[in-house]
């Protein structure tokens, strides 16, 4: 039988070194990271972070990090640099390389390349007096007391750290370059978080056909049949000069049943609803959840630029389909 105790003791050690390991970052953090910070935002080029083994799979996560976030990266494979993959680097870049001992071999024979370009180095590394330290222009001390591994010998604790040291750097240049949401959604346009932030209104809108209107004088008789054909559970109600006046929901006919009556001897104007809650065709679809939710109906109408033609509609189910709510 496996100890439970024992498992979760052994997993709140691991996660206490790791977490040890980060602290201890933060009071090496000095002039050095500045200047770091000073060589990516002044990059005309892309900044290229290499490593191997462990390390290289944490600045697959970095570079892809300083990419989504405003700094143009990519991952060079440390071992494939060698063998045709320097071509990658031009004059420009940045190097950004990480190795806990600063001594692998791999990433020290890209050194000359780095020197006859005239790139700068920066270096994450948990051995600040290494020979892959010595070479660089900026040394980056990621060094942990203690790996969680109880060998010491699989990179747990330093690779964790490393990770951290990237995510700092590229969370300081997204501010530093005044990187707003609208830009991380540039670069995440199939995500969620890119729908939410570049969907606007007149994306999802129905138009034309598709959008439900009657006039005042419309009998509730055809004012149902429109409600019903567009499928929208709503119609837009507009005066004689095409303006829109009014809204009536499915709900306004149920309540005009249970307080008039006889409403199929009634026209549109008696049972629509005054004052219509629109949205400009141009506001993201996000702020038009908020303006349902801030008056509690399901659907907005757009009108026309600068003036009060009807142009779309949105309902609810729009924005549901759209992965927007």
């Amino acid at each position: 039988m496996m100890d439970a105790a024992k498992i979760l003791k052994r997993a709140r050690d691991v996660l206490d070194i790791e977490a040890h390991g980060i602290l201890s970052l933060i009071e090496r953090l000095d002039e050095s990271f500045v200047r770091a910070v000073d060589l990516l935002y002044k990059c005309k080029g892309k900044v290229v972070v290499t490593g191997l083994g462990k390390s290289g799979l944490i600045c697959h996560k970095i570079a892809a990090t300083l990419s989504s976030t405003g700094t143009p990266a990519l991952f060079l494979h440390a071992g494939d640099a060698v063998h045709g993959d320097l071509g990658m680097i031009m004059k420009g870049d940045v190097v950004l390389a990480v190795s806990n001992s600063g001594e692998t071999d791999e990433i020290l024979k890209l050194l000359p390349i780095t020197r006859r370009l005239g790139l700068k180095l920066i270096v994450i590394t948990g051995n600040p007096n290494s020979t892959l330290s010595r070479a660089a222009d900026v040394v980056l001390n990621a060094a942990v007391k203690e790996e969680a591994c109880p060998m010491g010998l699989s990179p747990t604790a330093s690779t964790t750290a490393a990770l951290s040291m990237g995510d700092a750097l590229a969370v300081v240049l997204l501010e530093e370059k005044e990187f707003k949401e609208e830009d991380f959604a540039l670069r995440h346009p199939g995500g969620i978080l890119g729908r939410k932030l570049l969907l606007q209104v007149e994306d999802l809108m129905h138009r034309d056909a598709e959008l439900p209107l009657v006039t005042e004088e419309t009998p509730i008789k055809e004012t149902l049949l429109e409600i019903t054909s567009k499928r929208l559970g709503v119609t837009g109600v507009v005066d004689g000069q095409g303006n829109l006046i009014g809204v009536i929901t499915d709900g306004d006919l149920r309540r005009g049943l249970e307080s008039k009556g006889d409403i199929f001897r009634l026209k549109a104007k008696d049972l629509m609803g005054r004052n219509p809650k629109t949205i400009p065709a141009n506001a993201l679809a996000v702020r038009a959840v908020e303006v349902m939710e801030e008056h509690s109906i399901t659907s907005l109408f757009i009108l026309e630029d600068r003036g009060r033609k009807p142009a779309g509609v949105l309902h609810l189910h729009d924005l549901l389909k759209a992965g927007i709510v």
